[in-house]
């Protein structure tokens, strides 16, 4: 019997990496698509097959993925996992978020190569801060209001893949997404190792995260599923302080002495535009910009996970303790800590 296909985008990334791992152990044909500059470093395995996709290029990217049917056949899932999360210039955003995404999906139609299901890798940053006043849980059928360059460029893939007729879409939009391999939550397991943890705002903030183990889960779950044109919610189901994940990390690292510092939100809103300033100085994007100011002066992330539990059946497997735990140790099994 003919293995089932699939086809990952943003293969070499933090979370790609374990897309395809877990598309390994269920038994999938695993296509990676990769730039030719990529890094296979975490894609070692010898049953992963390779294609170099520029999404960037419509034409280039038909011509390729016709090339891949004639050979190969149609994949029977594609997991859209490509894109930024930082860019230097704003407009980025939409050109690698809204139009690669467009570019794809209306060239994998266009050659006829379009799969059973297309499960796009969005974000719970499309919402914006609709609950800010009334403190309430998002829901998958809340009004998307983004506030943020990043937020609006998911929302407009979204938009974009709604109106394919016949589309087979899953839009899965995860919360902060944590463990290992992944950069940014190790730059404060990092600060606090070096005596030093920052927050954002001096008021009550409230948190969720995923394990990324946990949200590669949730993905499969709903490929398994068959469900289509529906989008999930993906969080562990828990809400936590501002506080509790640096707690967690310092509990994980020896309980060094730590000073905490609450950065109050005028400030931290001129150090993230100086930042981003002398970063494109020198080329480069910063991790601390003004769009990311606008993500973490937002104090309301909570997260309602109904519909992903009652219709997936999905389970955590890591809460916030756990996960904290495993990431660390492998921080220090290789080398980053």
């Amino acid at each position: 019997m003919k293995k089932e296909s699939i086809l990952i985008t943003g293969a070499s990334g933090f979370i790609g990496g374990f897309l395809v791992a877990e598309a390994l152990r269920q038994g999938f044909e695993v296509w990676a698509a990769v730039r030719r500059t990529s890094s296979r470093e975490c894609l070692t395995d010898e049953r992963i097959r390779f294609i170099e996709l520029d999404l960037s290029d419509r034409a280039a990217l038909e011509a390729r993925l016709a090339a891949h049917v004639a050979e190969h056949g149609r994949w029977d899932v594609v997991v859209h996992n490509a894109g930024v999360t930082k860019c230097r210039h704003k407009d980025d955003f939409m050109r690698v978020n809204r139009d690669a995404t467009a570019h794809f999906a209306s060239a994998l139609a266009a050659v006829g190569a379009m799969p059973r299901q297309f499960v796009y890798m969005s974000t719970l940053s499309v919402f914006g801060p609709i609950h800010e006043n009334d403190g309430l849980p998002y829901t998958e059928d809340d009004e998307r209001c983004p506030d943020t360059a990043y937020g609006r460029s998911k929302a407009a893939a979204e938009d974009f893949l709604a109106s394919m007729p016949g589309l087979p879409y899953v839009f899965i939009r995860p919360t902060g997404v944590y463990g290992p391999h992944e950069r940014d939550y190790y730059l404060m397991a990092r600060s606090v190792k070096g005596h030093l943890d920052f927050r954002a705002g001096l008021g009550k903030q409230w948190l969720t995260f995923i394990y990324v183990e946990d949200l590669v889960n949730a993905v499969f779950l709903a490929i398994r599923s068959g469900v289509t044109r529906r989008a999930y919610n993906v969080a562990d189901g828990q809400t936590y302080e501002a506080t509790t994940f640096s707690r967690l990390l310092q509990k994980e690292l020896g309980n060094p002495l730590v000073i905490r510092f609450a950065c109050p939100l005028p400030l931290l809103r001129l150090i993230s535009f100086v930042a981003e300033k002398v970063a494109g100085w020198f080329g480069k994007s910063s991790t601390l910009n003004t769009d990311k100011f606008r993500i973490m002066r937002q104090r309301n992330w909570r997260c309602d996970t109904t519909r992903l539990r009652t219709e997936l059946g999905f389970t955590p497997r890591w809460l916030l303790p756990e996960g904290v735990r495993d990431a660390v140790a492998w921080y220090k099994a290789n080398g980053w800590l």
